[in-house]
C-alpha cells in the first residue's frame, strides 16, 4: 500500500522549518556580531554578501583588538619595569649595548609577593633563554599555582610576566626559597 502524501511531507517540512530557523538564528549572530564592531562604511549589497563582509571586518577588528591588547601589556610591563628604575627602551640595535646601558646582564628576574599571590617578572635575551616551564615547575613545587601567563618582545628581549596564587592558605608559600631556586635556574 501506499503511504499517504501528508506523511512524506511532514519530514519534508520538517527540514525546511529547522533549516529557516537555523537560518533566521544565524542573520540574528550577524546582526549581533555587525552591531559590536565599528562601522566604517555602509555596503548596500545583497545578504550573504552583506554578511560575509560583516564577518570579514568582524574577524580584522579582533585582529586589530588583539594587537591593541599586546601592545598595551607591553606598555603595562615596560612601566612596571620602568617604574623599578630599569629603561626598556630599544633604541640600540646590539643586546651587549643594551645591557650595558641598562646595567643588567640578561637574564634578569623579579619576584613580587601579593598577599596570597606571587609576581614573577623575567626578561631574558633571545640568544640566552630559558626552559619557561621549569620556572612554572619551581612555582608549583613550592605551592603556588599558576594562573596567568604572558610574554612580550622588545627587540632581542623576551618579557614573561608569571602571576601565581598560594595554593593551601595555611601552608603558604616560601619567597625566599623560591627565589634562590628560580635564581639557581635562571643564571
Amino acid at each position: 500500500m501506499k503511504k499517504s502524501t501528508s506523511s512524506n511531507q511532514s519530514p519534508k517540512v520538517e527540514r525546511r522549518t529547522m533549516e529557516k530557523n537555523r537560518r533566521i538564528h544565524m542573520n540574528i549572530l550577524c546582526s549581533k556580531l555587525a552591531s559590536l564592531i565599528p562601522q566604517h562604511d555602509v555596503t548596500t549589497s545583497p545578504d550573504s554578501l552583506l554578511q560575509q563582509h560583516q564577518l570579514d571586518q568582524a574577524a580584522s577588528y579582533i585582529k586589530q583588538l588583539k594587537e591593541r591588547i599586546d601592545g598595551l601589556k607591553l606598555r603595562k610591563d615596560q612601566a612596571v619595569l620602568k617604574s623599578e628604575g630599569i629603561d626598556t627602551s630599544s633604541s640600540l640595535t646590539s643586546s651587549i649595548d643594551q645591557e650595558a646601558k641598562l646595567g643588567f646582564a640578561l637574564p634578569v628576574f623579579q619576584l613580587r609577593e601579593y598577599g596570597l599571590g606571587l609576581e614573577v617578572i623575567l626578561i631574558s635575551g633571545r640568544r640566552k633563554n630559558f626552559m619557561l616551564y621549569e620556572v612554572i615547575n619551581i612555582l608549583e613545587e613550592e605551592g603556588a599555582e599558576v594562573v596567568s601567563a604572558s610574554f612580550s618582545v622588545v627587540g632581542d628581549k623576551i618579557f614573561h610576566t608569571l602571576h601565581a596564587q598560594v595554593r593551601l592558605c595555611r601552608i603558604g608559600v616560601e619567597t625566599t626559597r623560591v627565589y634562590v631556586r628560580l635564581k639557581e635556574l635562571i643564571h
